[in-house]
């Protein structure tokens, strides 16, 4: 078999993200912010980038100073950026987030005329995804046209040129006109991915069938109070046919599912909360940096928890996922693997 020249393409969200400088501050009082990047896309990509493989992002911006401040901000990290193009007459994305630790972190999403959801086939066929051992796709890339079409047709190549194709579930309930389409789009492209990484709530979202179920308090888009039955929904999502479903529990760590055998869940590294926002992503990274290496998948989730628990005592994503030795020691200090 022909050898992968690239390690990982992530498809979907790139932004900037203003993060309260005012910690604990109600967000109506808060009196500035500092400016970081964000996107779940784009912070896996640069999780992976400090860890040391080689990824890239295909995403895109607007023509735009924005633009210009995350391109510049990926170059700097190593982030293969050939593949985000420019889409004139649309916006580079903007969130606005508040930080109240432990458990309260408002954001605001700017993503009307997003130029990352302008991401088209033609965007896809020129990232030449067969180079690559790995996609990752999210699935707020999903929600509209043309980056929903980008987004199946990435599969479609992917799995033609046996290239691992990973989901995020990435839910973010404003961003749907009706939050059940979100699971409906999960549906359909998920008996093609070989591992699923969600939330409880993301893996609720996914098998929705009542928007009463779902309940957003203080503007927390991206944790959502959903109801159900979640060990009935992973088992909804395992029969459709994929491979490996890791369920992320917090400070509890993750759990994996798979079809043809027990749970088995993976302990977290227990530390202080700054601030929750982006220690998903940088599991993932952890995670996948575990996996492309040919870890077993219990080593890459503690891999996973362990980038997580130190990205959840900074203050933002991005700008602070750990580098290999970094999270190496941490792992160490905390007992080992």
């Amino acid at each position: 078999m022909e050898e992968k020249k690239y390690d990982l393409i992530t498809l979907g969200r790139s932004s900037i993200d203003l993060y309260s400088q005012d910690t604990g501050a109600p967000f109506n009082e808060i009196k500035g912010f500092d400016a970081f990047v964000g996107g779940s896309p784009l912070n896996v990509a640069v999780a992976c980038s400090r860890l040391g493989l080689s990824t890239s992002l295909l995403t895109a911006v607007g023509n735009d100073k924005v633009g210009e401040f995350i391109i510049n901000f990926l170059k700097k990290e190593n982030v293969d950026t050939s593949n985000i193009p420019v889409k004139k007459g649309s916006r580079s994305s903007a969130v606005v987030l508040g930080i109240q630790p432990p458990d309260n972190f408002p954001l605001v999403f700017y993503r009307e005329n997003a130029a990352d959801s302008k991401v088209d086939i033609d965007d896809v066929i020129n990232a030449n995804i067969s180079d690559y051992k790995m996609l990752l796709v999210s699935g707020t890339a999903l929600n509209i046209e043309p980056s929903k079409s980008a987004t199946f047709f990435s599969i479609e190549v992917a799995k033609k040129n046996k290239v691992d194709i990973i989901l995020d579930l990435d839910f973010r309930a404003d961003q749907w006109q009706d939050v059940r389409s979100f699971g409906l789009m999960i549906r359909a492209i998920i008996s093609n991915v070989k591992i699923a990484i969600g939330t409880e709530e993301e893996i609720l979202a996914a098998t929705l069938c009542d928007s009463s179920q779902l309940k957003i308090k203080n503007q927390q888009i991206s944790s959502p109070e959903i109801y159900g039955d979640i060990e009935y929904s992973i088992s909804q999502l395992l029969s459709l046919g994929i491979e490996t479903l890791i369920v992320k529990r917090g400070e509890k760590g993750v759990s994996i599912y798979k079809s043809n055998s027990e749970r088995q869940d993976v302990p977290g590294f227990p530390v202080k909360i700054l601030n929750v926002l982006g220690a998903g992503d940088a599991f993932a990274g952890g995670f996948l940096y575990g996996i492309l290496k040919g870890w077993d998948l219990y080593k890459s989730c503690r891999m996973g928890n362990a980038s997580g628990a130190q990205v959840v005592t900074k203050k933002g994503c991005a700008n602070f996922m750990p580098t290999l030795e970094e999270s190496l020691s941490f792992v160490e200090s905390k007992g080992g693997f």
